[in-house]
């Protein structure tokens, strides 16, 4: 089958890989739009620690169901379009032990850890397939990267009324937005891009800081009444935002942290004593993630059009791949079509 496939950092093309095969309780998926996510750059890049090469890379997937093994249960039909949960627990560690099976301890998620959906044929457990007849193909192939704000949302325990800042409006920042506005919070949307800025108005933020022009901890100090923010996400991964995300905080607020930060970070922890804050990890998503996200995307309640940068055909996906490296600010969401 055909794949594109990251021999090393730097380095993409267009290869084969030997066919997959069904097994029990597995689905044979034929991958129709796969999106770029920031991992699947990172990995050309160099930037990702987890990932070996060579890679097939890609976990935001749309897809129609070829085949199915023995015990798949009859929902899951060929020629059923669906989605996947691209994230593979062991099912026993403590996370996955009491239902939080996103932050496995050995977690291996579809593109990272093991190939993922940039090539021609795909096996999944059937767990991990999620359908939604009203949703598109793209639609589809956006539910996951959605999912990751929906699950910091939901760590931050956003609700109506809420004060939130969001540091960072690429497509995980996006999501964060979208999901805290449909959970009645005001989205304060701070970034660099005065594009990502329009996107995070219409994705349903009250007010945007343009970080390049203005006092960022000032400008959100005025709009709280100098309290500062109920909740804090930063979805940027440097020092200074996870340290700006600490100073901006409401005393008794919490902070979610979905980047990493790729060097140290130093803190004045007496901040997290004297405000008692609640500091909080997110990783991945869990299946009432992809259920918020569906129900969103059926309503209408995210820009799609506006959020996919560009759909380009699987020969012209490294290229596409190459593009985004050279200039990241450009881009919120490449999606690669295989049809």
């Amino acid at each position: 089958m055909r794949a594109l496939i990251i021999t090393a950092p730097g380095e993409v093309s267009l290869g084969t890989a030997a066919d997959p095969q069904v097994g029990v309780g597995e689905v044979l998926l034929r991958p129709r739009i796969v999106g770029y996510c920031g991992s699947d750059l990172n990995t050309f890049r160099g930037n990702n620690p987890l990932v070996a090469y060579p890679r097939i890379p890609g976990h935001e997937i749309a897809a129609t169901i070829e085949a199915v093994g023995p015990e798949v249960p009859a929902c899951w039909q060929p020629g059923l379009t669906v989605t996947v949960s691209p994230y593979l627990g062991c099912g026993t560690c403590s996370a996955c032990r009491v239902g939080r099976s996103n932050c496995c301890a050995v977690n291996r998620t579809l593109g990272v850890q093991c190939e993922g959906g940039l090539c021609d044929l795909l096996v999944m457990p059937h767990s991990k397939l999620v359908s939604s007849p009203r949703l598109s193909l793209r639609e589809l192939a956006m539910v996951e990267p959605l999912t990751i704000g929906a699950h910091a949302v939901a760590r931050g325990q956003i609700a109506a009324d809420d004060t939130v800042a969001v540091l960072g409006a690429g497509t995980i920042g996006l999501g964060v937005i979208a999901a805290a506005a449909r959970a009645g919070g005001r989205v304060i949307a701070v970034d660099l891009d005065e594009a990502k800025l329009d996107m995070a108005r219409a994705c349903g933020a009250a007010e945007v800081i343009a970080a390049g022009r203005e006092d960022v901890a000032g400008r959100i100090r005025e709009l709280t009444a100098g309290e500062g923010p109920r909740v804090t996400v930063e979805a940027i991964g440097l020092p200074a935002t996870f340290q700006l995300a600490v100073d901006v905080a409401c005393h008794a607020g919490t902070v979610v942290y979905i980047g990493y930060a790729k060097l140290p970070v130093e803190y004045d922890t007496k901040q997290f004593i004297l405000k008692e804050l609640d500091i909080r990890g997110s990783r991945n998503a869990l299946p009432r993630d992809f259920e918020s996200v569906i129900a969103m995307l059926e309503a209408g309640a995210f820009p799609l059009d506006q959020a996919i940068t560009r759909s380009v055909p699987l020969a012209e996906g490294p290229a596409a791949l190459r593009e985004w490296s050279a200039d990241p600010a450009a881009v919120t969401k490449i999606q690669v079509v295989l049809d």
